[in-house]
């Protein structure tokens, strides 16, 4: 097979395990905000406060990017010294058994294996780093951002599905059977059907292996070196900034629409599956077009402003038809930013550092993903809007920080 046949076989199995991946995460995003605010399926007896509902909420949604800050750097780096396939195969792994175990913990009422089964499939769920190092390996400066728009697509079609699916899936008004723990089981058969296919048709990427030293800290330390670092500080200041504003909106936007709009997992699911169709448009046509004629650092500019326009949006509406209107901005402006900006940070490394490189943005997301969900639990139990204000307030911080640094520049961020 010739090098641009192998390249396109990589990118399409990437696409394929990415598509699958999302898919197991977007089928559950339904259901564990609906364990804890929704009557009829919550997991916590009704001796729990609505204060405290939102406080452990927070904190269960926290434990995942907790350990994935410390899992992704660390499977960034062996990807860079071992191979992708050895450390995608694995991390896929860890996913199916945390989808197992959280479907145990849902059927057993127990609280702590519900935590547990959310922190191994965090440490070892890193794969991101991975899967965008792959990309980086069969893509030129040209052909990169429209590469990183695929996986986007993929991303955008896993929500269309995977959330609607989920929804469905946890109805007993659609199959008597059917419960909230019906959509981890459905996950962790089809993350199963993932890892069969990543170890027999994806085709090893890395063409030279790295010597990066790793440990388990290496998270703290990829902090340390974003900041250290002239040409890295001021672009991964916005990345964090961009992870804490779109965390606070995507943990807690279904808790406003169970709260304030009696949304079901159901609604729940066709409404991100709606913020999925637009996520998939955009990143596979609008961004394969803009990555022609429109610089990375440029478009930036106004994708920024635009997302943190649009969450602010979400504050306003009184009805609950009005949320599939403000939808589409937010996914765009999203849809957009998301592989523009991971493109410029890879320009930032050299051929055999792009695990290492993206495994600081893991990092960086990460912590940004950590973060919001414990603070945001305490600002729901004062005002369920809260959450949202911090959304829209840190992403507008971070595009006056981008223009700052950034706005207007023409030669290579650095």
């Amino acid at each position: 097979m010739s090098k641009p046949s192998q390249q396109k076989a990589s990118l399409l199995t990437i696409f394929i395990t990415v598509f699958i991946d999302m898919l197991g995460v977007g089928i559950i995003i339904p259901v564990i905000p609906a364990l804890f605010f929704e009557e009829s399926t919550a997991i916590l007896d009704p001796s729990y406060t609505e204060a405290q509902r939102s406080i452990l909420y927070g904190f269960i949604i926290a434990s995942y990017p907790i350990l994935q800050f410390f899992g992704a750097p660390l499977l960034g780096a062996l990807s860079d010294r071992y191979g992708r396939k050895p450390m995608l195969t694995m991390s896929l792994f860890g996913t199916m058994i945390g989808y197992l175990l959280f479907a145990w913990a849902i059927k057993e009422g127990w609280l702590v294996l519900l935590f547990l089964s959310r922190m191994l499939p965090g440490f070892t769920g890193g794969n991101i780093s991975i899967i965008l190092s792959s990309i980086a390996d069969v893509s030129d400066a040209q052909s990169k951002t429209r590469n990183f728009g695929l996986v986007g697509t993929a991303f955008g079609l896993g929500f269309i599905l995977g959330p609607t699916l989920g929804g469905v899936l946890a109805d007993n008004t659609v199959v008597s059977w059917f419960g909230p723990e019906t959509p981890f089981y459905f996950t962790a058969i089809i993350t199963l059907l993932n890892i069969l296919l990543v170890w027999y048709r994806f085709r090893e990427t890395l063409q030279k292996a790295s010597q990066v030293p790793f440990s388990l800290f290496r998270g703290f330390k990829n902090i340390a070196k974003s900041f250290a670092a002239p040409n890295l500080r001021g672009i991964f200041t916005v990345v964090l900034g961009l992870s804490l504003g779109f965390t606070f909106f995507t943990q807690f936007y279904a808790v406003i629409l169970i709260q304030d709009f009696d949304y079901t997992e159901k609604n729940i699911g066709l409404l991100f599956g709606w913020i999925g169709i637009w996520l998939a448009i955009t990143q596979g046509l609008i961004v394969r077009k803009l990555s022609n004629i429109v610089a990375p650092k440029f478009i930036l500019q106004f994708t920024i402003l635009t997302l943190s326009i649009g969450i602010a949006l979400v504050l306003l509406p009184d009805q609950a038809w009005w949320f599939y209107v403000i939808a589409p901005v937010i996914a765009i402006s999203q849809g957009i930013t998301s592989p523009n900006m991971t493109s410029v940070i890879s320009e930032q490394a050299n051929a055999d550092q792009q695990g290492e490189i993206l495994g600081i943005n893991q990092s960086m997301q990460s912590l940004g993903q950590a973060i919001p969900p414990i603070i945001a639990g305490y600002l729901n139990a004062i005002d369920n809007r809260l959450p949202m204000v911090a959304a829209a307030g840190i992403i507008f911080i971070a595009w006056v920080i981008y223009m700052i640094l950034f706005g207007g520049r023409k030669n290579k961020i650095g």
